[in-house]
């Protein structure tokens, strides 16, 4: 592991994406706890992605394109979905108090989802480990796992973070029903063109 891992990994963690999104939805719509549920399904929707690129299934969607296509249009009625729910308020934008284990585990699994049909996140791994696995490394298969559960920690806490400011404004934003109501649009159109750009991209 080397600090230039770190550094790439942090600024790939930050930068928004449907992971991003929905940890701030869900804080925004629950509070912190269900944040954090958010957060942790997301981490654990880049683990199907970490194991292809560690035992190679992810040069399967790099060279079949039936594959790759039937993951990325789950992927993106998934997104659309999620547009439609929160605009429905069905989905993480829906204010509740419920913080019942199921209403959290719900929250996980979706998260989880939100990555796991995302073809584009094997890819990133397929491409991304392999330049920080040490030249002529035994157990490459070791450092693997290695970097793939740093980058997952360091999801884990950059989205409790964000869930975290998204919880702390959530009683000034509740208080405003317009206010929510644009945030929610915004939301729901953000996941809208996150679909229509996985759906046009190769």
């Amino acid at each position: 592991m080397t600090l230039e891992f770190l550094l790439t990994s942090l600024v790939v963690v930050i930068l928004p994406g449907t992971g991003v999104i929905y940890t701030l939805a869900v804080g925004l719509g629950r509070g912190f706890r269900a944040s954090i549920a958010a957060a942790l399904g997301c981490t654990l929707g880049i683990v199907p992605a970490a194991v292809a690129s560690i035992v190679g299934l992810a040069a399967l969607l790099h060279t079949s394109a039936v594959a790759f296509q039937v993951i990325k249009f789950l992927g993106v009625l998934y997104l659309f979905y999620m547009a439609w729910s929160i605009l429905k308020d069905r989905g993480a934008m829906e204010v509740r108090e419920e913080k019942s284990a199921k209403s959290l585990g719900k929250i996980a699994v979706t998260g989880t989802l939100i990555n796991v049909l995302n073809p584009k996140l094997s890819l990133f791994f397929l491409a991304f480990l392999p330049q920080f696995v040490s030249t002529g490394l035994a157990n490459a298969t070791a450092e693997l796992i290695q970097l793939a559960l740093i980058f997952m920690g360091m999801t884990f806490g950059v989205f409790v973070a964000y869930g975290a400011f998204a919880a702390a404004a959530r009683d000034y934003v509740i208080r405003r029903p317009v206010t929510m109501r644009w945030i929610k649009r915004t939301f729901a159109g953000v996941f809208g063109v996150l679909g229509a750009k996985l759906a046009v991209t190769d």
